[in-house]
């Protein structure tokens, strides 16, 4: 899959500006911060997949500088700045905030003429260390961490912690500077070695000095209300001659973890509905040849169905929601989401204001979005603003198929193949008809069996009545 470059982003200055002389001629310097940028709208994080650059590497301005991988899109992030390089923060493959500091680049600045800083001024700083009290010392048989660690975990790591009870003091990190990475906590649960704060008890009990005050531990988070179930360990699976070992891949694992996320968080409740699509079959096909001469891509089925959806979720708003915690927010735009699938991911681009557009501009949009996703060209902002999924699952031949919600949105519909059957018509005659599955998968939070039914009946008849009379495609 193709990277894109994302829009340069903020950062904002680290320390003051310092002054080098180099042959009589002081250089304004300054270190600044480049950050994890936001790579989609509801995006929270990302993960360093690749740094593209080194520690003393000299960069320019939009330079790439490091591939970002979130569970919507996989992108390069370009240097805000032109300068040095002067620390990589976070480590390949750890996952960090939106925000969150990844980098720093030593940038120059005009050159100042400056007076020499006085040496009493270093004195006086180096003053305050020397009077550290001795007791404030780590014991002897604890490993020290490196400074500047503590309290920089992720919240992707600070979320393991509290799903697997592990103690993150005893926890040696692998990351830049020796922080922890989420890929430390994930080899610990895998080994079933977990450190958690009881086993640091008896250790303790041993000590021979005891400190001047007692200490204090830090007050335990509450738990949630329904915790997170705690993964099990992988399975030790043997691999025998022959046996192919597949790397996970980044993109891979994202999709893995938005799976998991949307299957834990929303209670999915799934219903389907048939429809007798033998008119649209009949009209897409007098059509699509002459279609396909005049506008240069192709008429397909699944742009009916997108458009049939959108004209429902209008009359049905409620559908088109989404579970927000403490409140359910129901979204005025009527953003479709369709899912793509390349060999080894899947992409979910949108049609933004679908009941606004035409079928032709329906049948337009997917086809310039699918092509994006096989050319690794999609951008961050398609893949922005979703209120509803609709998944093509009948493209690869399924007749029914029990989809995972797009979360946070409310609902996913499949539509499967469309299939030749026998059919009971209303005067008792069997007749063959072009028939379809609607699958829909809900967030029972959100919606009922009884709005579900209605919206899908509706979808039906829509489809059930399309034809050259009443239904335009321009």
């Amino acid at each position: 899959m193709g990277t894109q470059v994302f829009p340069e982003r903020q950062a904002v200055l680290l320390v003051p500006s310092r002054y080098v002389d180099f042959s009589n001629q002081v250089i304004n310097v300054a270190i600044e911060q480049m950050t994890m940028p936001q790579l989609g709208e509801s995006v929270t994080e990302g993960t360093i997949s690749k740094w593209l650059v080194s520690v003393g590497d000299k960069v320019n301005k939009y330079d790439p500088i490091a591939e970002v991988m979130t569970d919507k899109v996989n992108a390069e992030v370009p240097s805000s700045f032109t300068g040095v390089i002067k620390e990589l923060i976070a480590a390949e493959g750890e996952t960090l905030p939106v925000g969150a500091v990844i980098c720093t680049i030593e940038v120059e600045g005009e050159g100042t003429a400056v007076p020499e800083a006085p040496a009493v001024e270093a004195k006086q700083e180096e003053a305050p260390k020397a009077q550290a009290p001795a007791q404030a010392a780590a014991p002897a048989q604890t490993p020290k961490k490196p400074a500047g660690t503590k309290g920089r975990y992720s919240p992707a790591v600070l979320r393991l912690a509290q799903e697997h009870n592990i103690d993150l003091e005893q926890v040696q990190g692998t990351g830049m500077g020796g922080r922890i990475t989420r890929k430390d906590l994930l080899k610990l649960i895998e080994s079933g070695n977990i450190p958690t704060a009881d086993q640091k008890q008896p250790a303790a009990q041993v000590q021979q000095a005891a400190p001047a005050q007692p200490v204090q531990e830090a007050p335990k988070a509450e738990a949630p209300a329904q915790a997170a179930p705690k993964q099990a360990a992988a399975p030790n699976v043997p691999v025998q001659p022959g046996d192919v070992e597949i790397p996970v891949t980044p993109v891979r694992k994202a999709i893995a973890a938005n799976m998991l996320r949307s299957k834990h968080e929303a209670p999915h409740a799934w219903t389907m509905i048939e429809v007798d699509v033998t008119n649209l079959v009949a009209y897409r096909d007098s059509i699509k040849d002459e279609f396909k001469k005049r506008e240069g891509f192709n008429l397909t089925y699944f742009a009916f169905f997108v458009k049939a959806v959108a004209q429902a979720l209008k009359e049905f708003p409620q559908i088109n929601s989404m579970w927000a915690g403490d409140k359910i927010v129901q979204k005025k735009d009527i953003n479709i989401s369709i899912a793509v699938a390349t060999e080894d991911a899947l992409f979910v681009p949108v049609i933004k204001h679908a009941d606004e557009k035409s079928i032709k501009g329906i049948a337009r949009e997917i086809a310039e979005l699918a092509a994006k996703v096989r050319a690794g060209k999609l951008r961050p902002e398609d893949m922005q603003g979703g209120t509803f999924t609709v998944n093509n699952t009948g493209s690869f031949g399924s007749v029914q198929s029990m989809g995972i919600i797009n979360y946070p949105q409310a609902a996913i519909l499949q539509v499967e193949a469309i299939v030749k059957r026998p059919v009971v018509m209303s005067n008792g005659m069997i007749a063959v008809r072009d028939m379809v599955n609607l699958c829909m998968s809900l967030d029972h939070r959100v919606l009922d069996g009884l709005i579900c039914g209605r919206f899908l009946a509706r979808v039906k008849e829509i489809l059930e009545n399309i034809s050259k009379d009443n239904t335009p495609i321009y």
